[in-house]
């Protein structure tokens, strides 16, 4: 196996700063896409990683899982996909393929280990994936996606693959559609995108916020109604009334007081993983309502694809703001004040030369 030179962003150790250094990708094998990335999104799942975080990162790390390029250079096998075309990668680059969920095309919930993006388990160079805080990148094609936006849409686009199918899939799963009321909780990079969906659907769509300073942005974004939820009042209007509701907040937090406003046979998804545990939920509040609280991650390589075409056909992208590969670390620095709206996405033609 032989390999290319390529520019990246990323650390060598939990402290130390994010900067720029050169790193290897494979030359494209038979199946695989080789991708040059023009944009990569910023999510606070990078941040958690490259800082060690949730542990057993791997180091040097190169972060980055929301990737859009053009296609290169493609494997003899390669049928879907040909030089020229604008393409994405989420946060998988391969799994087992051979047991039950990757069957169903749920390679996220694969019972062998997904290998993600960045720090998975891989053959090259050094021995775990590196993501797409980078110029390029390699991709067996069953884990590229076709991008049908315009071109000037690309990167906004970037973000939806991982914030856009982190809530599109539990939305189409819990069948949220026309004459369904949803909530969406928390107006962030998840929030924002599931308020944007869950409007394109159908249903009504409440978007709960603890800021009033962001009751406008959450009608600008296609919500029915907004919801300060630290307003007891506001709060009890809506009690026993929602079908579905979507929780984006990643941190601890009273989820009696979301479950609460759910119908009989109603579900509250959880898409955030806080650093710390949630209080322990009220069982009575769910067995007297026969309610659920259930939780789900990103979605397979179908469902994304059927996700970037739903947002194509609806006109929608992500909010962003775009930024240079050396304002990595100023970024972070952001996203933990929660000072932005409501997705960084880097310039990947702002790196060094």
């Amino acid at each position: 196996m032989t390999f290319q030179p390529a520019r990246a962003i990323g650390a060598n150790s939990a402290d130390e700063a994010l900067h720029q250094f050169n790193i290897e990708r494979r030359e494209p094998g038979p199946r695989d896409v080789a991708i040059r990335i023009a944009y990569c999104g910023v999510c606070h799942s990078d941040l958690h990683t490259i800082k060690g975080e949730w542990g057993g990162t791997l180091y040097p790390c190169v972060p980055g899982h929301e990737i859009v390029g053009e296609v290169v250079a493609v494997g003899g096998d390669v049928t879907r996909f040909k030089t020229g075309d604008a393409v994405g990668v989420g946060c998988m680059v391969d799994s087992c393929q051979h047991c039950a969920s990757c069957a169903e095309g749920e390679e996220q919930y694969c019972e062998n280990g997904l290998v993600g993006t960045y720090n998975g388990a891989t053959q090259d160079p050094p021995g775990h994936t590196l993501g797409g805080y980078s110029d390029s990148i390699v991709v067996d094609e069953r884990f590229v996606l076709k991008v049908s936006h315009p071109a000037d849409q690309l990167a906004a686009v970037a973000p939806l693959l991982c914030a856009g199918i982190t809530t599109y899939s539990p939305l189409r799963h819990w069948n949220v559609g026309p004459g369904k009321k949803v909530g969406i909780v928390g107006i962030g990079g998840l929030g924002h995108m599931g308020v944007k969906l869950a409007h394109a659907m159908g249903a009504h769509t409440v978007a709960f916020t603890t800021s009033e300073s962001k009751r406008q942005d959450a009608y600008d974004l296609g919500a029915d109604e907004v919801v300060i939820s630290r307003d007891p009042e506001q709060m009890a209007a809506h009690g026993r009334s929602f079908d579905f509701i979507l929780n984006t907040v990643a941190a601890p937090h009273n989820l009696d007081a979301f479950t609460s406003l759910l119908k009989v046979n109603g579900t509250m998804c959880l898409v955030g993983v806080p650093a710390e545990p949630h209080p322990s939920p009220n069982v009575g509040v769910l067995i007297f309502g026969r309610r659920a609280i259930a939780g789900s991650l990103i979605g397979g390589i179908r469902e994304t694809q059927e996700m970037l075409d739903f947002c194509a056909e609806h006109g929608i992208t992500s909010d962003i703001e775009m930024i240079r590969g050396d304002q990595i670390n100023e970024a972070y620095e952001r996203m933990l004040r929660s000072d932005v709206k409501y997705r960084f996405v880097i310039d990947i033609a702002t790196f060094a030369a």
